[in-house]
């Protein structure tokens, strides 16, 4: 990752995340994210998750190395997010699901292009606040839109291999793992997830995945993947 890419990692740039009066959604995104941290002034948050993720880069995405992707116009993909320990203040998200998709764009000193975040229905809005705060901590960049969907999420991991779901088929994630000469998971250590404060290494993968809504419409197969368990806490 690089100084260019980590200058976009402070809580000043989540507060930037888009400007144009027309993005209405986008707009009440920020909101939230701007009245949950208010609301959880001098509160503690923690979240300790682990990751089913899929991009449009070859193995290994060159995003976490360079400030564009690798075709040089977009990276595209789909985070699968399963929170194993999770809280902002006294409201719990433990065992809570979100899902993350969109397109990072082509030029990573400028912003990324755009997120859609999706959490299940049936969770309080308090529960969902805390998610939407809790994602603005692992992931403090500069967004040209950010949007919000409900639907379903489906999370598996056997072994070497994971599979997500999203709705009834809004978005899918398929990860088989990359092996060794021992037949061991590739493992990508000491490398920085986004915001994460820890992270116990990236799984390799391959994948295939697609999402389509609010605007994407992709389908990728033989592309990067990987699971990692990311960590990180603090006081708002």
């Amino acid at each position: 990752m690089t100084n260019n890419m980590r200058s976009f990692f402070t809580q000043d740039k989540v507060r930037q995340i888009v400007r144009p009066a027309c993005y209405v959604a986008v707009l009440s995104l920020m909101m939230a994210f701007t009245h949950s941290a208010e609301a959880q002034a001098g509160q503690s948050w923690s979240i300790k998750a682990d990751y089913i993720e899929a991009c449009s880069c070859h193995l290994f995405c060159s995003c976490y190395f360079n400030t564009s992707p690798e075709d040089g116009m977009r990276c595209v993909f789909n985070n699968a997010v399963k929170i194993q320990e999770g809280h902002v203040g006294n409201t719990k998200v433990d065992g809570l699901k979100f899902w993350v998709s969109g397109d990072l764009g082509g030029d990573f000193t400028k912003g990324m292009k755009g997120a859609v975040i999706t959490v299940e229905p049936g969770i309080s809005k308090e529960q969902e606040e805390a998610i939407k705060f809790l994602i603005s901590k692992v992931y403090p960049v500069k967004w040209g839109k950010v949007e919000v969907d409900h639907a379903a999420i489906k999370w598996e991991k056997d072994g070497m291999k994971g599979h997500a779901l999203l709705g009834k088929g809004q978005g899918e994630v398929t990860l088989e793992g990359v092996t060794d000469s021992n037949g061991q998971q590739s493992v990508l250590h000491n490398v920085k997830y986004w915001g994460a404060q820890n992270n116990t290494g990236f799984y390799l993968a391959k994948s295939v995945h697609h999402y389509k809504g609010h605007g994407y419409n992709y389908e990728l197969k033989d592309r990067n993947g990987f699971f990692i368990h990311i960590e990180s806490s603090g006081t708002s």
